[in-house]
């Protein structure tokens, strides 16, 4: 796999949470802020990039048996160490996310990239989908906070459960619409050169 397919993959053509639609109720649930969509976020992406490389350590050295307890509680282990990191440096954002921080062992998109990309990968390369895969997830989330944030100043709906469906909606569409724009300039191209070669020589071939 090459490295510019992860990160592609990761921040654009299967984003996490535009594509992929994994990890949605604390998407939805804490990006009521930006402050808590920066923490949840980095909080995720600290649990996800770790526990790809530590998946990837033990791959050979876990039997398939048991893989998915032992995937789980590495999980768990890290998610636990991101609870208490988040409370030692900020007692506040800790108790703004409440119980959303312990369930990021439950979130899917961990999870399932140990089993889809960290139990056959390098360590590196899975670090690297960690990082590319959180990265997306955590900007998802950071635009979420921001927008949500901004239009609640003047709709009280964007401050609603109803208004971060509204508006993870609108982030998907204009991802679909951009990514339908990005693939048809490649097609007119083609055609455009295709009738350039007709009117220059009357031929197709």
């Amino acid at each position: 796999m090459k490295l510019s397919t992860v990160w592609l993959d990761g921040l654009w053509d299967r984003n996490p949470g535009l594509i992929q639609l994994l990890g949605l109720c604390p998407l939805l649930a804490v990006s009521n802020t930006l402050e808590n969509a920066i923490g949840l976020g980095l909080a995720t992406l600290f649990v996800l990039v770790l526990s790809n490389a530590s998946i990837s350590l033990i791959r050979t050295l876990v039997d398939d048996s048991i893989r998915l307890p032992v995937f789980v509680l590495v999980i768990a282990a890290l998610t636990t160490c991101a609870e208490l990191l988040v409370q030692a440096l900020d007692y506040q954002l800790y108790q703004s996310l409440g119980i959303f921080l312990p369930l990021i062992v439950t979130n899917c998109l961990i999870l399932g990239r140990a089993e889809a990309l960290a139990k056959r990968e390098t360590v590196f390369m899975s670090t690297i989908d960690g990082l590319a895969q959180g990265l997306g997830f955590f900007l998802v989330l950071v635009t979420l906070g921001a927008l949500r944030e901004w239009m609640s100043s003047t709709l009280i709906l964007a401050a609603l459960p109803p208004g971060a469906f509204i508006a993870l909606g609108l982030l998907v569409a204009l991802h679909q619409w951009i990514q339908g724009k990005l693939k048809q300039k490649p097609t007119e191209r083609s055609v455009d050169q295709t009738n350039r070669r007709v009117r220059t020589t009357g031929d197709i071939s």
